[in-house]
């Protein structure tokens, strides 16, 4: 089974490379969907149709906007959705399949330019659109050479060259791909802000008097393994755990010690809330800190923003 899955690989990786590609009639293309006022819209049944779908989701999601439509859904009112400002790709490795053949012309009439995708550009679909790219391959991965394995994995091979080939050509960015992705760990990073996760009820606040013990109480409350010793309204120090246990290792321990004393008193803070909470990951990451501090100008609190909140909301 592993040489089966080898050669699974290897035949289809040499069916990318040596993929049949016309320059010119990519050029067409790219300048064809580029150029479009309206959506792309791709077609196709079966196996090509499942390929097509993810090409239409990969280009809307990639700066170009992208749908989906089966042509038998198509035929049955669907073809509504389609307007005369769009352009059409349709995938069909023989070329000749029936629900294309019978839409195609429909569409056509709308004035719709037709990008064909099929195994030979003298196809009854190939003839019916304006620009060819070739999806022809040797044989199908498939020990029958029947199903489709090679042609769908080449098809979704070339629909992925040519939603990179129009991110350049748009010159889409990390923040055009965030824009598009909110959800996801980039949008996120480029998007979400200190301000959107720090905490700022309950805070754990102690006064420079506050023995050590009481601490130690207020830091168990608020559970976010510190303490912030706040004079006039002013952060001056930081109790972390890990200065509670450094504290512990002291030959003057002692729990009504002012907690003062054992804690950090040049704290990290963050005096920006609009600071994106990726950038107050790394600082932490940095400092090896837990915990940072949000302060104003005059070092007065504004929240505090914890590690294990930064991770909850997938910011990595």
């Amino acid at each position: 089974m592993l040489e089966t899955v080898k050669e699974v690989l290897k035949q289809e990786a040499q069916a990318l490379l040596d993929a049949s590609l016309d320059e010119y009639q990519l050029q067409c293309i790219i300048d064809c969907i580029l150029h479009t006022q309206g959506k792309l819209v791709i077609m196709g049944v079966g196996k090509s149709g499942l390929i097509g779908a993810k090409i239409a989701a990969t280009l809307a999601s990639t700066g170009t906007p992208s749908f989906f439509v089966h042509p038998t859904e198509a035929l049955h009112g669907d073809l509504g959705m389609i307007e005369s400002k769009d352009s059409v790709l349709a995938i069909s490795y023989s070329g000749e399949s029936d629900e294309l053949k019978v839409v195609l012309p429909h569409i056509k009439a709308k004035g719709c330019k037709i990008i064909t995708m099929t195994k030979n550009p003298t196809s009854s679909i190939s003839k019916l659109g304006d620009f060819f790219l070739s999806i022809a391959i040797e044989r199908e991965a498939c020990p029958l050479n029947v199903a489709p394995t090679t042609s769908t994995t080449l098809t979704l091979a070339l629909g992925d060259a040519l939603a990179v080939c129009l991110m350049k050509k748009r010159n889409f960015t990390h923040q055009d791909f965030a824009t598009f992705h909110p959800g996801g760990s980039l949008g996120k990073r480029l998007f979400v802000k200190v301000k959107d996760l720090m905490q700022t009820n309950n805070l754990p606040i102690i006064s420079p008097q506050t023995p050590l013990k009481e601490a130690i109480v207020v830091m168990s409350e608020a559970r976010l393994g510190s303490a912030l010793i706040v004079q006039d309204h002013t952060l001056i120090a930081v109790l972390s755990d890990g200065d509670l246990r450094r504290a512990m290792m002291q030959e003057d321990f002692d729990l009504h010690t002012p907690a003062l004393h054992f804690a950090s008193k040049t704290p990290k803070v963050c005096q920006n809330p609009n600071l994106l909470a990726y950038e107050a990951l790394k600082i932490m990451e940095a400092c090896k800190i837990q915990v940072l501090a949000i302060v104003d100008e005059q070092y007065s609190i504004i929240g505090i923003l914890h590690l294990h909140t930064l991770i909850e909301a997938g910011i990595k």
